[in-house]
């Protein structure tokens, strides 16, 4: 169940005409009292001598009474709604929980004589609406300060209790979902989504790719979005706001979005303080001689550890750097996978922020390496953005873990949508690469694949013969040759590739381990033929092997 609450109403017949109207869509159907303060309140939709006025009157009673010691908005109103799939409530049970909720939000305590007058209105099936005056009986307002958190708290233990769905709960740090307004007017202009999620896309793929706020406004003004930056009278910036170019109010003005409405973490102190450490000493992990995408892999490929061993501020930042990561993938990445890109971007997008304060200055060297990404030519080659895109995934399945852990329901639920939009990517990257060693594996001698599948048996007795079985074995089995050709023990590295990482969800376990091992060998993503693989040469020493995983 959601609660929705809004403080802000000034008029009781107002809100009444609503709730017993037709609806914006004739989407009312039976409004009737399910509930009152007192039992007897006049019900407009049942009985044919009640009007709203009347209700109306009784409600505002006591704001009458308290004169000028009523507030001015003095209408609480909050709509409960349940899930799609809860079963119909019937109005006694709606009335019990229109009752729990009043109670809970200090609105209408329990057994208290001057609670505020209230009352429930239900004109659907799925949800009720409860209205209240904020005047109790000693004319005093009512001590509701919380009244959302309280509200949500009280509908979890009801769902429990009533047996409907446990719906997944945040901590208020979620990006403002459109307006109704906002939608409608999306629909009439034929577009799947409102200027504020156009926007918030847009902005975030900006702030992966800049350097600095200055060059940060200059990435949106080129990407076609109106940019106002405000400043203080000492010149330094304050703020900034931006709109889509044609999308204005009925007066033809722009409308405008500040970034803190777009993103909690979108506001310009959140936004400058990312930009305050780029010039961090580099991690003494990193090795500024590789790629940009191979230092990006790199660093995501450590990611589960670090969420692992450390404490939450830099945890957060490393998840923050995540969501950049994302947010600049759809720019390098072939045509064909950016609609899973954008998806598992916009996914992660709840997933980046809780209420643990980040410690940004933590991960400014795997920042500064997603900014290169973009300016570097993207790799060619299918099978080294596979073993990025895996990587990435595995990521996303930590940060899932890591919020699970700390109760972030949200946060963790948005992390396993971007989980699954990256494994999709990811087989759709791999497929090419993947059909290629095949083809070398199914033309290896007889008695080097029986070494594989020897080494394989030895390393994963309980996954060997399902392995054997999958059409990309032999893609696995000349990656294991091509590991013990470069020095490497393969059967401990295979090991290794299927005891760190997670392999429930793969529907390929060859097809996964094959860019495991040879990322964790180190090996070419894709490997010019070599003459012979008959005698490979001699192990390296678990010393060198090391050196190369820590790589």
């Amino acid at each position: 169940m959601i609660a929705k609450i809004s403080k802000a109403g000034a008029d009781t017949r107002g809100v009444l005409r609503y709730l017993y109207g037709e609806g914006r869509a004739n989407e009312h159907t039976d409004p009737h009292l399910v509930a009152s303060f007192d039992g007897f309140a006049p019900d407009p939709g049942r009985d044919e001598t009640a009007t709203r006025t009347q209700l109306a009157t009784v409600l505002d009673l006591r704001v009458k009474q308290a004169g000028d010691r009523a507030p001015d908005k003095h209408v609480w109103h909050c709509s409960v709604r349940a899930a799609p799939e809860d079963r119909t409530l019937t109005d006694d049970e709606w009335a019990v929980i229109a009752r729990r909720v009043l109670n809970a939000t200090g609105i209408a305590p329990a057994g208290d004589p001057d609670a505020c007058r209230w009352v429930a209105v239900r004109h659907a099936d799925d949800h009720i609406h409860i209205v209240a005056t904020k005047v109790r009986g000693d004319l005093r307002e009512p001590r509701h300060w919380n009244d959302y958190t309280r509200a949500d708290k009280e509908l979890a233990a009801i769902e429990k209790e009533y047996g409907l769905r446990q719906v997944i709960r945040g901590d208020r740090t979620a990006a403002k979902r459109p307006t109704r307004a906002e939608q409608e007017k999306a629909r009439r202009t034929g577009r799947t989504t409102t200027p504020r999620e156009r926007l918030r896309t847009t902005v975030r793929t900006a702030l992966s790719a800049a350097t600095s706020t200055e060059e940060f406004f200059q990435v949106l003004a080129g990407a076609g979005v109106l940019v106002d930056v405000q400043h203080f009278p000492s010149g330094d910036v304050r703020g900034y706001k931006v709109a889509l170019d044609g999308d204005t109010n009925k007066d033809g003005h722009p409308v405008w979005f500040s970034g803190s409405t777009l993103a909690p973490d979108l506001s310009y102190p959140k936004i400058a303080e990312r930009f305050t450490s780029m010039f961090a000493p580099a991690s003494p992990e990193s090795d500024n001689s590789r790629p940009a995408w191979q230092q990006v892999t790199d660093a995501t490929d450590r990611l589960p550890d670090l969420l692992d061993r450390s404490e939450e501020g830099v945890a957060q930042a490393h998840i923050a750097v995540l969501a950049e990561t994302l947010d600049a993938l759809p720019l390098i990445a072939p045509v064909d996978l950016q609609p899973q890109l954008l998806q598992a971007a916009a996914a992660f997008e709840r997933a980046n922020r809780s209420r643990i304060r980040a410690r940004h200055e933590q991960a400014q060297a795997t920042r500064r390496a997603v900014k290169a990404i973009v300016r570097e030519p993207a790799p060619k080659d299918a099978a080294a953005l596979a073993i990025m895109l895996d990587v990435i995934c595995l990521a996303a399945i930590a940060a899932r873990h890591w919020h699970q852990v700390r109760q972030h329901d949200q946060q963790a639920e948005a992390a396993r949508q971007t989980a699954e939009h990256l494994y999709a990517a990811y087989q759709q990257a791999s497929s090419q690469p993947t059909a290629l060693l095949a083809q070398r594996g199914r033309r290896l001698a007889v008695r080097v694949q029986q070494r594989q599948m020897a080494i394989l048996r030895h390393a994963l007795p309980e996954l060997a013969e399902q392995i054997l079985t999958e059409p990309t074995w032999p893609a696995l089995a000349a990656s294991l040759a091509d590991t013990q050709a470069a020095g490497h023990d393969p059967a401990a590295l295979l090991t290794e590739a299927a005891t760190r990482r997670e392999l429930d969800t793969a529907t390929s376990i060859s097809d996964v381990l094959v860019w495991r091992l040879r990322r964790l060998a180190d090996l070419p993503p894709q490997p010019a033929p070599r003459q012979s693989i008959a005698a490979p040469p001699p192990v390296r020493s678990a010393e060198r092997t090391q050196q190369r995983r820590i790589r």
